[in-house]
């Protein structure tokens, strides 16, 4: 298949586009989260347990307290909505009594695919217009920025920790 042909742009242009995107991928997560009775923290560490469980992944509470950058206090309220709402369910580890397993429930699939199916088709839509290789190139580039993006929090994250920490020091005495 060949490609379509595509309008020239910049990497300025590249970047408002994508910064459009997201604006508009964090308001329309409020959407999908209020649709499911969730609130958007939820509904993020929602698409982590289902990206384990895709992946054929045992998903610990611990796990996603680490993958959501959340306290196992926080991770502890979130699972408690999920399992209230039915989406996940709790899962004793029979070797370690500590640790907890997150697994999706039986009916929570459907639910999700019920609101987000149709933009997951619309988006299947769109991939055909677009050669293989051209598909190669836009995948591998969302795999690169989300590294970037990763990097530039934990840059912004470890700065925030040494302001804390500096400011819980207090101001250093007067030198002469």
């Amino acid at each position: 298949m060949e490609g379509k042909a595509r309008p020239e742009a910049t990497a300025d242009q590249a970047l408002y586009e994508m910064d459009r995107l997201i604006a508009l991928a964090q308001f329309g997560q409020q959407d999908i989260a209020g649709r499911l009775g969730l609130n958007v923290t939820d509904l993020t560490c929602l698409g982590f347990v289902i990206e384990a469980s895709l992946a054929g992944e045992s998903l610990g509470a611990s796990d996603l307290a680490a993958r959501a950058r959340l306290s196992t206090g926080a991770v502890t309220g979130v699972l408690n909505r999920l399992e209230k709402a039915r989406f996940i369910r709790r899962e004793s580890d029979l070797t370690d009594r500590r640790r907890v397993w997150v697994v999706m429930d039986e009916s929570a699939q459907a639910r999700i695919l019920e609101v987000y199916g149709p933009f997951y088709e619309r988006l299947r839509l769109l991939f055909a217009d677009f050669t293989r290789d051209e598909v190669a190139v836009l995948a591998d580039w969302f795999s690169r920025a989300r590294t970037a993006m990763q990097e530039s929090l934990d840059d912004l994250r470890d700065a925030a920790r040494a302001e804390g920490a500096a400011r819980a020091e207090g101001p250093s005495p007067a030198r002469d």
